[in-house]
């Protein structure tokens, strides 16, 4: 085992420890059980958590989806209804609307079935490549995929792992750095550390468990 490697087994250890007791993103364990988890709600809930606090997708994902959770019962719903489930969502009447688009297309040309490429999850209107590897990670529990989030593509250029500007150069980056048995923790590890510790500005660098192993890019202020 090399020492690049080796250092890649001490963080996700390190951080599998630290934020053990934390939960995995877009919807906690304790509420995902009020709703039926299939590759559609997971679809949906991903759509509704864009440019939206965790709690608040929670939130609108359990109203929304805990009676409307395939595309045929979301079709029968009008516009406005959906608006007002998961309302106060960023964007909630864009989105609103997107649903209902997107509920038809999964009806009309995949037989209400959420399609189990990437490549075809990424022709649906408003789904991109975010969601679609969300949809493939934790709606079909698919590996080979990696999520790339804010959270995941500022955190490994922080750390000094790759040199990148947009969440899709971070996916590809990381796909040629990153060993794939790290792949199926990445996400879910960096989105919790990005949210508690090793935040956007003045990250707690005093109580970071892989501060050792952090080049600080960008980093201007940290606590």
């Amino acid at each position: 085992m090399n020492k690049e490697n080796k250092q890649f087994d001490e963080i996700f250890r390190l951080l599998k420890k630290e934020l053990r007791n934390f939960t995995t993103p877009v919807l906690s364990r304790s509420k995902w059980e009020e709703i039926v988890h299939t590759p559609y709600t997971t679809l949906i809930s991903c759509l509704l958590s864009l440019r939206t606090k965790d709690e608040v997708t929670e939130q609108a994902s359990i109203r929304l989806l805990k009676k409307y959770n395939t595309p045929q019962k979301m079709i029968e719903l009008p516009i406005h209804k959906i608006q007002s489930l998961i309302y106060p969502v960023g964007f909630y009447k864009t989105k609103a609307k997107r649903i209902k688009e997107i509920s038809k297309t999964l009806i009309d040309e995949h037989n209400g079935n959420v399609p189990e490429s990437l490549n075809e999850l990424l022709k649906l209107k408003g789904v991109g490549r975010k969601t679609a590897n969300i949809v493939m990670v934790y709606g079909y529990n698919r590996k080979g995929f990696l999520p790339i989030d804010t959270h995941c593509h500022r955190i490994p250029n922080r750390l000094g792992w790759i040199k990148t500007k947009t969440p899709e150069q971070t996916e590809n980056e990381l796909r040629k750095i990153l060993p794939d048995k790290y792949w199926d923790d990445f996400n879910h590890l960096f989105v919790k550390f990005g949210q508690t510790i090793c935040v956007p500005i003045s990250p707690f660098c005093s109580r970071c468990p892989i501060n050792e192993f952090c080049k600080k890019r960008s980093v201007i202020k940290s606590r």
